[in-house]
């Protein structure tokens, strides 16, 4: 962990005593799974700098079960995920991780031939998830999701590389679950490959572990390459697998949950699905005919903890992975653009508020012109900013790009509508997208529009554009020196 950070930690446990040291975690004892749990981190989700809930002695449950949410509500706990140093925020941070990711490497995981995970294993007639306090998270979700802050493992049946990824499961019975996988993410299409043989897939899923694998479904890992290997570099140290006993996939050690089964093709079996309120904060997916798990064995710790990142309405700080997933895409998309020649970028930043896709800002310092268009471009064309979204801002070096004030003031005080507005249609998107038609869904063109915003000064007369009335950084250092006892 770099300087800054406060301690280490091996599993959720560890994690979970540091940020109850730096008052970052509340206990909550006696809310109902139904509802209540959720209602209690909707409403928390929307304050910044909320602590992480951890919910106990859950109605029906005995005391020990517990679910962990809002792990991500600030980005002191995502910056102590990440191994970098707590006193960083913003664009510091975003720099500093980006820094660190042209570092990135896999780092092979050690597997060992026991761990905490494996102190509790049901099979056969035992195997009950309903066991596990499961939240019905909305009022119009369409029953239990044990899994949001999930891993979804699978092994490629011809490569044989596992990917793990996070998807979302919900509850049908004690022994079948429903399983939710957008098109086109990896573990849909090593799915299909079993599928395609007519054979039903082994699949694991941990409802239960350190945040740090978490960072895994943001790390954009390509195909091949397993997440297991970059977690590893995230942390700093290889992390520990054991075999799962049914489907012999390797898992996490120290995870507190572990469901393991079968995925039938869908043809043989399939259920419906949601809906369930999800990171747009709509229910625009409905319900439909998806895949299932038949569980055969359940790994448990004593006392489990199962980790929730429930949706909800995207401008909650607290909403899904949170600063982790907001700061690792900051992170990529600024070296996307330095890979693509995008000279003078000075900050990146996905604005809150709304979902860490919809609006991705860049600030610029402008070198010729036509900069700031091919900068904005570049953010559409690149995996990172590419996927469902529906601005792009451009603004100058001078604007804070993390300081969604500054922002607007540049969006209504450079942006010409007419000149500096440029819309760019048939963009990738997805079936969870709200204004996807139903038409288009009944032809399955799940693609949307985006808008560019050049909120710069008009490069070719920048010189004559008007000045800012600010106090400079200057005068300000010398108030402050002189004055700071007012501010604090």
């Amino acid at each position: 962990m770099q300087s800054g950070a406060v301690g280490s930690f091996r599993d959720l446990r560890d994690f979970l005593e540091l940020i109850s040291s730096m008052g970052e975690l509340q206990t909550v004892e006696g809310a109902n799974w139904d509802l209540e749990l959720g209602g209690i981190a909707e409403v928390a989700a929307y304050k910044h700098g909320a602590p992480a809930l951890l919910f106990d002695s859950i109605k029906g449950y005995p005391k020990g079960y517990r679910v962990l949410a809002n792990i991500f509500g600030t980005q002191k706990r995502a910056a102590m995920v990440l191994r970098l140093p707590l006193e960083l925020a913003t664009i510091p941070l975003v720099k500093t991780l980006k820094e660190r990711l042209k570092t990135r490497e896999s780092k092979k995981p050690q597997v060992k031939s026991s761990g905490p995970i494996l102190e509790n294993v049901d099979s056969g007639a035992k195997v009950d998830v309903l066991k596990f306090p499961a939240p019905r998270w909305h009022e119009c979700d369409g029953g239990r999701y044990i899994g949001t802050a999930d891993l979804v493992i699978t092994k490629d049946p011809e490569e044989e590389w596992v990917n793990v990824g996070t998807y979302r499961v919900m509850i049908h019975n004690k022994d079948t679950l429903g399983l939710y996988i957008s098109p086109g993410h990896h573990g849909r299409l090593m799915l299909q490959k079993y599928w395609e043989r007519g054979q039903n897939a082994p699949i694991a899923i941990s409802v239960g572990h350190d945040p740090t694998f978490l960072i895994g479904s943001g790390l954009g890992a390509p195909w091949g390459l397993s997440e297991y290997d970059l977690i590893g570099w995230a942390s700093s140290q290889p992390i520990e697998l054991v075999e799962a006993p049914y489907t012999k996939l390797p898992v996490p050690a120290t995870s507190e949950i572990v469901l393991e089964g079968e995925c039938p093709p869908l043809e043989k079996e399939s259920m419906p699905e949601g809906p369930f309120g999800e990171w747009t904060g709509y229910y625009a997916s409905g319900s439909r005919s998806e895949a299932v798990v038949k569980v055969k064995s359940v790994l448990y710790r004593n006392d489990p903890i199962l980790t929730a990142a429930p949706d909800f309405r995207p401008f909650a700080p607290a909403n899904g992975l949170g600063y982790l997933h907001r700061l690792i895409k900051a992170a990529f998309l600024w070296n996307r653009l330095d890979e693509d020649g995008v000279e003078g970028v000075t900050g990146v930043w996905y604005m809150l508020p709304g979902h860490v896709n919809y609006y991705p800002v860049v600030s610029l310092k402008q070198m010729y012109p036509g900069h700031a268009k091919r900068a904005a471009y570049s953010v559409l064309a690149t995996d990172v900013a590419g996927y469902h979204g529906r601005y792009v801002i451009i603004v100058d070096d001078d604007i804070d790009a993390s300081d969604m004030d500054e922002v607007l003031w540049a969006v209504a005080t450079r942006c010409d509508v007419a000149t500096g507005m440029d819309i760019v249609t048939a963009s990738w998107s997805t079936p969870l997208d709200p204004t996807i038609s139903p038409r288009k869904r009944d032809d399955k063109d799940f693609t949307s529009s985006r808008a560019i915003i050049n909120a710069c000064r008009p490069f070719h007369w920048r010189d004559k554009f008007p000045k800012v009335n600010k106090i400079s950084d200057q005068y300000k250092s010398e108030i402050l020196e002189r004055w700071g006892h007012l501010f604090k």
